[in-house]
């Protein structure tokens, strides 16, 4: 029998995931001071009664919000990075723009406040999942063999994986478009993977048959 996840219950449940997928749009557009629950409840097709029968404050409503996007984010790239059956070029840029390309140009010239919102209302959420996110990266470059290549230099997973993360965070400010995120990030990925390729394509050495 199959696990429950984190994610499973916004699966099962069509209704609050439309309200919070409403509620998001209207965060990144509008910012969390000058987002509005009426505004949510236009977005999600419901009464503003029927809003506040789920949640009580806008306070409430951001939290699970926030919690919805990071819980079904990290279950869209956690499921991608196991795909072994993936190239790790393309599990990799596919992860990470789940978790950081879906963001570029998507936040309004209200939302500069978001960040410093979710720190308060919040708290530590955020950080465990980046923390899971990044152990997720960290798994799928061990388990394809490039850990190995690195080790040599004093180069863990987790450092590769904190990179590649630093890497996209940067490109997420510096994209005009999502898709010049993922086009900047397959130039990253590619170059880390690179010792990889190039130990996969390197001829072996003749067996000594004398032996």
């Amino acid at each position: 029998m199959r696990e429950t996840s984190p994610s499973d219950r916004y699966e099962e449940d069509p209704r609050r995931r439309k309200l919070m997928d409403a509620a998001l749009t209207v965060f990144t557009r509008f910012g969390f001071r000058k987002a509005s629950m009426d505004e949510v409840a236009r977005a999600a097709g419901i009464s503003r009664q029927g809003l506040y029968l789920h949640f009580a404050t806008k306070e409430d409503l951001f939290r699970a919000s926030v919690e919805y996007l990071l819980v079904t984010a990290l279950a869209g790239a956690t499921e991608v990075l196991a795909d072994a059956e993936l190239p790790l070029e393309k599990r990799l840029v596919t992860a990470f723009d789940l978790w950081v390309g879906r963001f570029v140009g998507a936040l309004g010239p209200d939302a500069a406040d978001l960040a410093a919102a979710a720190k308060e209302i919040v708290g530590p959420m955020v950080g465990e999942h980046e923390a899971q996110f990044v152990e997720a990266v960290a798994k799928a470059l061990r388990a394809a063999g490039l850990l190995a290549v690195y080790k040599p230099v004093g180069v863990t997973a987790p450092k590769l994986a904190e990179t590649l993360y630093a890497t996209a965070r940067g490109l997420k400010h510096g994209s005009a478009t999502r898709e010049a995120f993922i086009e900047s990030m397959h130039v990253a990925v590619r170059v880390m993977c690179m010792p990889l390729q190039e130990a996969g394509n390197r001829p072996r050495k003749p067996r000594d048959k004398t032996r």
